[in-house]
């Protein structure tokens, strides 16, 4: 029975044989997709597992061969909408020449991301502060590891090297919350997107200007 629920989901029949690992991940991925697609009406907190098999073309039963609980399917889907937020400006600051350059490119592929994937980051935004505990967590560490990987991108700067751990981590979670405000901005005003991008450029320049002056605290 669980393989004929889980074949239920392949919409697209070819001559090609699905292995049954395939099959297993195509209906995962509907699972997430449904998920996603409902979410955009409502929290996730009200989603039930009922009608998230019913939307992704499975019995609900079927629903445990991939997810424990909706609360692992939600961490899930925070962590599939992450690693698009995470690698969406990877190739930006891959080889660091100017911060003007990183600035400006940074922004043209948020603008561009966040309109390829709104409903991701409509999940993100809703669930950071309003979802259950376990959603909540995963959006929580994502975002720090976020902040993490950018601190060591930006050591890579020659002015700042010398700089302490704890400085680089503080200049990333800053250019990361502004990241976020621009990603709400978008989201609300989806005809503003060019005001909105030069707005962005000038929050993190300004924070770039205060670089060469920083001195750490003891």
């Amino acid at each position: 029975m669980g393989d004929t629920a889980e074949a239920i989901t392949l919409s697209v029949v070819t001559t090609e044989p699905v292995s049954r690992q395939e099959r297993k991940q195509r209906t995962r991925q509907a699972l997430l997709d449904a998920a996603l697609d409902l979410v955009a009406e409502r929290g996730f907190s009200g989603l039930s597992l009922r009608e998230v098999a019913k939307q992704a073309g499975i019995v609900p039963t079927a629903f445990y061969r991939h997810f424990a609980s909706m609360d692992e399917l939600g961490v899930a889907l925070v962590e599939e909408s992450m690693r698009t937020l995470r690698t969406m400006i990877r190739s930006a600051r891959t080889k660091p020449a100017a911060y003007n350059d990183m600035i400006r490119t940074s922004v043209r592929i948020l603008r561009e991301h966040v309109r390829a994937h709104e409903d991701h980051f409509h999940f993100l935004t809703r669930e950071r502060y309003g979802g259950t505990g376990p959603v909540r967590q995963a959006i929580a560490f994502e975002l720090k590891l976020f902040v993490s990987e950018l601190a060591v991108d930006l050591a890579r700067f020659d002015n700042l090297r010398e700089w302490s751990t704890e400085d680089l981590h503080l200049l990333a979670d800053l250019i990361v919350t502004t990241m976020l405000t621009t990603v709400l901005e978008l989201l609300e005003a989806p005809s503003r997107d060019d005001e909105i991008g030069r707005t962005a450029e000038r929050r993190l320049r300004l924070i770039f200007l205060g670089v060469p002056n920083w001195r750490s605290v003891p």
